[in-house]
């Protein structure tokens, strides 16, 4: 998505819509954490995209050491602070309403985490990793789903990143009626896709592919 910056085609602006809407949710976190409030937040939050949406700010980042989940941070700091700095006479949000974001969802995430003992810029990382391991669930899901294997994914989606040594082959081969050795091969090719998805997903969010294996890194570290 990085290699759209410059690029002010229809299919660019697009690209960075889909990864606001994906990505939302940690932005949410990060400012209600620093706005206290629920109101306050939902309408930052909107302002926030609707002003990322509507200029150009991919020209922003620096291909060789911007990422996505850094510059959004780093922007919607700047955001929240010019908001402290300026008596805003215009509703917030300019009219304009992001209809995708489901604000109930978001209060509901913040709510479950431990906010009162973590930074808003830790809350930030994690609510991102969670997100981005989300969407690359549902991506396979999909994907199995499309395949006619969606008994299978439901089965074996829980060795996803269970240790392999955990794992219990024999159950799952009872549940799926299979041989315990097909059920092992389709947890490798399950597992397998699932790794190249998450680098795929991650790799939407990195100037270069070189950045895949440090964001790699990062993201789970945030979940520790």
């Amino acid at each position: 998505m990085l290699q759209a910056r410059g690029n002010q085609t229809e299919s660019a602006h697009m690209a960075l819509s889909e990864l606001c809407e994906a990505y939302w949710l940690p932005l949410y976190a990060f400012i209600r954490h620093r706005s206290g409030s629920v109101h306050d937040a939902q309408d930052l939050t909107q302002q926030f995209f609707t002003q990322l949406l509507s200029k150009d700010y991919l020209n922003d980042v620096d291909p060789k050491r911007g990422r996505f989940r850094s510059f959004l941070l780093a922007s919607a700091k700047n955001f929240l602070s010019n908001e402290r700095d300026r008596a805003a006479t215009l509703k917030r949000g300019g009219g304009l309403v992001i209809e995708s974001l489901d604000w109930q969802r978001g209060e509901s995430y913040f709510q479950n985490e431990p906010a009162d003992t973590m930074t808003a810029e830790r809350l930030f990382e994690r609510q991102w990793a969670l997100a981005l391991l989300d969407r690359v669930l549902n991506r396979l899901r999909s994907e199995q789903t499309a395949a006619g294997k969606s008994r299978s994914f439901e089965a074996l989606s829980a060795f996803l990143s269970t240790d392999r040594s955990s794992i219990d082959y024999v159950a799952a081969a009872k549940a799926l009626k299979m041989t315990v050795d097909a059920t092992r091969v389709a947890t490798h090719r399950l597992r397998k896709r699932y790794r190249e998805l998450l680098r795929d997903e991650i790799g939407q969010t990195t100037a270069t592919p070189n950045d895949v294996d440090d964001e790699l890194r990062c993201l789970f570290t945030a979940l520790q």
